[in-house]
């Protein structure tokens, strides 16, 4: 072979060589799916498929799943049911934000009435109140409702310390009449930076403690280092004599 004729082949050759690297190298670059948190795929040192390690989310598996206190039925008026209930989170290092729940109500023969949901967040060691007024129950009685989370719905995070300002309840009294009654309570915030659009729920309880009444407001504004007052009012008397008054604030995880 002349030797001009084998110099263009070798030169055709690392062309050809250098070619098909490039055509490689994007090659892979497109098609590969680099490891990460949301491919589905248990990878990276994860203990569970995008949990675990070096995932932000902990697996529901490390995890004790939230736990439904108790749900109750609350009449309002005529075809209108208020719920109430109570959702604990026993993992004191771990949280979840924007957990969906569901409740159904049902009537004195066990029919399925209504189904209902919703979302809360859960922080660390904490319990959190759920008030949902007015849930249309038609011509039917409500006898009971069930709060159901499912245990694969939180996506649990390491959390160590509730970093949220909480205000302090004080003052809580009620007033008004025995068909129109009131309850005021006084909140104050100990931190540097003002609270906005506080929600506040209440549970009136009596000597038995059962929840007898139940209401939510919304405190524009809480100074800092100052106080705000929280007012709660209804149009019926409680359904029981009132032995005691738990004023929460619902403050969301940041």
């Amino acid at each position: 072979m002349p030797w001009a004729t084998r110099r263009r082949f070798i030169i055709s050759l690392i062309v050809g060589a250098v070619v098909v690297a490039f055509l490689a190298t994007v090659l892979i670059a497109t098609f590969k799916q680099v490891p990460s948190c949301a491919d589905n795929i248990q990878n990276q040192g994860e203990t569970g498929v995008d949990c675990g390690g070096p995932c932000p989310y902990l697996c529901v598996e490390q995890e004790q799943p939230p736990t439904v206190l108790f749900t109750k039925p609350l009449n309002s008026g005529v075809g209108r049911t208020d719920i109430v209930a109570s959702v604990e989170n026993k993992n004191a290092t771990a949280a979840a934000k924007n957990v969906p729940y569901s409740v159904q109500l049902y009537g004195r023969d066990r029919a399925l009435i209504q189904t209902v949901s919703g979302t809360l967040d859960l922080p660390p060691g904490a319990t959190v109140p759920v008030f949902i007024p007015g849930v249309s129950s038609g011509k039917q009685v409500v006898a009971d409702a069930f709060l159901e989370i499912a245990p694969s719905s939180p996506r649990w995070f390491q959390l160590t310390a509730d970093p949220r300002v909480i205000p302090l309840v004080s003052s809580a009294a009620q007033g008004g009449t025995a068909n129109a009654p009131r309850i005021e309570a006084v909140l104050s915030n100990a931190s540097a930076a003002q609270l906005s659009n506080v929600r506040v729920i209440v549970f009136v309880r009596n000597e038995q403690g059962s929840i007898i009444a139940a209401s939510s407001t919304i405190v524009p504004a809480i100074p800092a280092q100052g106080s705000a007052r929280a007012t709660f009012t209804w149009n019926s008397a409680f359904g029981g004599t009132p032995a005691s008054i738990e004023v929460m604030p619902v403050i969301p995880l940041p």
